[in-house]
Order: C-alpha cells, then structure tokens, then sequence
C-alpha cells in the first residue's frame, strides 16, 4: 500500500463546504486529549492580539508537517506559506495527492484518478491562517490551557457553523516572527470531524516563486509535473 493510499478514505475531501483539506481524522486518545478546547475562551486578549501578529508577521515559512489518522497512521510533507493566501502541501514525489492555495481558491489535486477539487479560502478553516487579516480577529478567542508558554486561539464564525472551526497553538519562541511560532492546528468540520497538522523545522523569510503554488490540471494531462 503506497502511502498516500492512507488519506482517501480517511476524510481529506472537504466535506460540507468548510472543513479543511489537508489533514487526516484524529482519533488516538493521546491525540484528542491533547487538543481537545478548554472549557476557557477570552474573546478580548493580549495574547490574543499577538499571536494575530505573529500571523501576519509571516511573509514566508517552509515546515515539515505529519498528520495523524483516526487509526494512527502518520504521512509527512512540506508546507510551503506565501501572503497572501498562498499555501502548498507536498507529500512527496511518489504521493498521488497535492493540496494547494494559489491566493484565492484551495485546491485538492488528485494525480491517481485525474480529479481536482477546488473550495473558495473563506469556506475553509484555513482562512485563518492564510488571512488573519480577515478571520482571527473577528472570529477569534483565545483559550486557556492554564499555563504561560502555550498560546491557543480559537477560529469560528458562529453565523456560519458549516464553515467549520480551527484551533490554532502556539509557543512562544523570540526567534519567530511576532514572538509566537506556530506548531499545530486541529480544524474542526460541522460533522465535529477533526484534522490535525503539527509543525516543525521552521524557516522563515525565505525565498518562495509564485510558481511554487501552480499545479497541472491532471485531467488535461495524465502526467504529473516534477
């Protein structure tokens, strides 16, 4: 079994108009225990207003990422992040399955069966992330996770309960932009369907073309670019 055959049928299709794409179902104990939202939320915080600033300090950013299923089975990639809005996950060169913002849309390009799937930023959690501008100041509260290292904010529009919701965790760290580095993120659909994604091997500021973000449309070409 090839490894990206984990994520068909674990949930990565953006269900429901608003959940988010490049995760897989968290389902172990330790795993839902440790992400689970406290019962605490400050809708007005300074930590609040920081970790918004974090976000947009971000003009570029290159982690490795893992995600973790239901069953606990791991895949890791490469996101790639570039205001505005764009964002990459590769899983590999052997991987059948690309997920990728080019600004304005959020596409799942499927290279095994020549499928593209493509949802508006602002109908998936991930609006957060690619536009704090938008999102985690209006939609935002911070939660309390009852110690001083962790910053956990809270994403949701409550007019919008399909849209989904997204836990954002930061940890403070001088070194990243804003004061705050981004190690996860749990997105949350309507059918309480959870993704994870947890981060490391940061590198910010570096340089990222445009045409990182492009894909080839797989039903106009059955071979997948390199």
């Amino acid at each position: 079994m090839r490894k990206m055959k984990l994520l068909r049928p674990l949930g990565i299709t953006l269900a429901a108009a608003g959940t988010c794409a490049l995760g897989l179902s968290l389902g172990s104990t330790s795993a839902s225990s440790t992400f689970a939202p406290p019962a605490v939320a400050q809708a007005n915080s300074p930590d609040l207003d920081r970790a918004v600033t974090a976000l947009r300090a971000i003009s570029t950013m290159k982690a490795d990422f893992n995600q973790i299923d239901r069953a606990g089975n791991v895949v890791n990639g490469t996101m790639t992040l570039k205001r505005p809005g764009k964002i990459r996950f590769d899983y590999g060169e052997d991987a059948d399955l690309l997920v990728v913002s080019n600004g304005r849309s959020l596409y799942m390009i499927d290279y095994e069966v020549n499928q593209v799937e493509r949802w508006p930023i602002r109908n998936s959690p991930l609006g957060a992330l690619l536009d704090p501008n938008r999102d985690v100041k209006q939609f935002g509260t911070l939660l309390s996770l009852g110690g001083s290292e962790v910053v956990s904010v809270d994403v949701r529009d409550p007019n919008r309960p399909e849209y989904g919701r997204i836990i954002m965790n930061f940890v403070r760290n001088r070194s990243a932009p804003g004061g705050l580095q981004l190690m996860n993120w749990v997105a949350v659909d309507a059918q309480n369907y959870r993704t994870t994604v947890r981060l490391s091997n940061h590198r910010y500021g570096i340089s990222v073309p445009d045409s990182t973000f492009r894909f080839r449309d797989p039903r106009r070409s059955s071979r997948r670019p390199r």
